[in-house]
């Protein structure tokens, strides 16, 4: 319904809905295909969110924004902090930075989440793809160097929604940068053994699973070692306490059987 890199058509559709709160889930992902499509991921992250966080100041209404673990280089040791240093290690990271940025500079009324590991029974994960190899092989080789924590989706939209109304309602509700994801720290190769674990407790056919080096799977764009965000702030200003991952597992496995579109 709007190209939210028109700055006129921001201001006018924000104006025209009468909009309380904006919340940004829109975002250029494809983390490989960024190195190469530079304008592409600054437009949509970088550009995009300097547009909104403009339209929403200029309305007075808050903006929510989206943001991500690859703002991070990775070498931290234990979950990063919300003002650790950032220092993105490719080109969606800095993008992601960059509407950072914006955001904050664009609207004083602004939080910015910043998220991980998203998950859902919607749209391609992590999750679906590997129930779905695991029906076509015998065997799985994942990834077992790079930490975090998964996200569920609707978890991610629960704690948004919070963030919004909360800053809605109270103008001097808190603002800047946040966490959110949910809890329990995990290797890709120990998400994928979940998967697997919780799939054959469903009768599903699981493949024989195999770790391997990040050195081992080489892609365009760098991933960060370690993405495990301290969600610790969100709590204590907004009440948003993270359920573990794995207790959502089975549900989320559930819904993607139910309708794996």
């Amino acid at each position: 319904r709007l190209d939210i890199s028109d700055v006129s058509a921001a201001k006018a559709f924000i104006g025209a809905a009468k909009v309380d709160a904006v919340i940004n889930c829109a975002a250029y992902t494809a983390v490989d295909k960024a190195e190469t499509e530079i304008a592409a991921a600054f437009e949509t992250n970088a550009l995009a969110p300097a547009v909104l966080a403009e339209a929403t100041r200029d309305a007075g209404v808050p903006l929510v924004h989206v943001s991500t673990d690859y703002v991070f280089d990775g070498t931290g040791q234990g979950p990063y902090e919300v003002d650790d240093p950032i220092r993105p290690i490719g080109v969606y990271g800095a993008s992601k930075a960059a509407g950072e940025y914006a955001v904050a500079l664009g609207n004083p009324r602004s939080a910015v989440v910043r998220t991980a590991w998203v998950v859902s029974a919607r749209r391609t994960n992590f999750v679906k793809t590997m129930l779905r190899y695991g029906q076509e092989r015998d065997v799985m080789r994942v990834v077992d160097d790079q930490r975090g924590a998964p996200t569920f989706a609707a978890d991610l939209a629960e704690a948004l929604a919070v963030v919004a109304l909360r800053m809605i309602s109270d103008r001097e509700a808190p603002t800047g940068l946040f966490h959110f994801s949910n809890d329990g720290p995990t290797t890709w190769h120990g998400f994928a053994a979940a998967i697997f674990e919780a799939a054959a407790a469903k009768g599903l056919k699981t493949p024989k699973l195999e770790p391997i080096a990040t050195a081992d799977y080489p892609t365009p764009a760098k991933r960060p070692a370690n993405s495990l965000l301290s969600t610790a702030r969100i709590t204590r200003d907004y009440g948003v306490t993270p359920r573990p991952w794995r207790d959502g597992l089975p549900a989320l496995i559930d819904d993607i059987l139910r309708s794996p579109a």
